[in-house]
């Protein structure tokens, strides 16, 4: 029992990034449906490399440089993975206008001008959100990736996975999602929260999960549901949009 619940979450941790799994992972279409449960907790890694990696450079350069260099080990370790996702969809919905057309353009491995701009556009706002910190940054590091994922599993739950490409590595994660898996996300996306010295900070969870309504509700309207690029768009801007609600919320708390 407990070898599986390792090979299912090493098989999170196997798609999601570049880190090491042992050989014996067992990636088949039903591991992959399971490993949805752990999302969140690849994204406290994932957010507890970029926080390491920003404490480490700290000490020997100066802090917005240990900042950009920290956004480059998470990009790094993910291998651009929902970055790519974010850059797919805007080229996709800036380029379509069918649901065809959109899905074509998404699936195409090529750069287009709309994704360019959104990505770059994407990265500098999450720069200087996360440059305007005060203190607690180290901790916003691993919530905003926790988080995020978080969200964008909420979105895999309430809308249809869409392609019918069946060599999709997607595909699988994304049909059938059951709550429990959503509940497990929402548990451990949340608990870095809780190290934070105010419990107000839980309504920043609130902005990311509208943003993720209205993303959903508009791949709805143009393709009908969602794809892996949505999901990643989702997570991309549910994490610009938490690092944006904390600093709204240090204004008045």
């Amino acid at each position: 029992m407990l070898k599986k619940e390792f090979s299912i979450f090493f098989t999170a941790m196997m798609f999601f990034t570049r880190f090491p799994c042992p050989k014996w992972i067992d990636h088949s279409p039903e591991i992959l449906n399971k490993s949805s449960k752990y999302f969140s907790l690849v994204g406290i890694i994932v957010g507890s490399f970029g926080a390491l990696t920003y404490w480490m450079i700290s000490f020997i350069l100066p802090i917005n440089i240990s900042l950009f260099l920290s956004m480059i080990a998470t990009i790094w370790i993910t291998g651009a993975f929902h970055e790519d996702g974010f850059a797919d969809v805007c080229d996709g919905f800036g380029g379509g206008f069918t649901k065809e057309k959109i899905l074509t353009i998404m699936k195409d491995s090529r750069l287009g001008t709309y994704g360019t701009i959104g990505l770059l556009g994407m990265l500098a706002t999450k720069y200087l959100a996360l440059s305007a910190f005060p203190n607690e940054l180290i901790i916003t590091l691993i919530a905003g990736h926790s988080i995020s994922r978080f969200i964008s599993t909420i979105l895999l739950y309430l809308y249809p996975y869409v392609r019918d490409d069946l060599t999709s590595k997607a595909k699988p994660m994304a049909n059938a999602l059951k709550v429990s898996s959503l509940i497990i996300n929402g548990i451990i996306g949340l608990l870095p929260l809780f190290f934070y010295n105010s419990l107000w900070i839980f309504l920043a969870i609130i902005p990311p999960f509208i943003s993720m309504l209205f993303m959903g509700r508009f791949f709805k309207k143009w393709i009908g549901g969602q794809t892996g690029d949505c999901a990643g768009a989702t997570q991309q801007i549910a994490e610009v949009v938490f690092y944006l609600s904390i600093l709204v919320l240090w204004k008045f708390i």
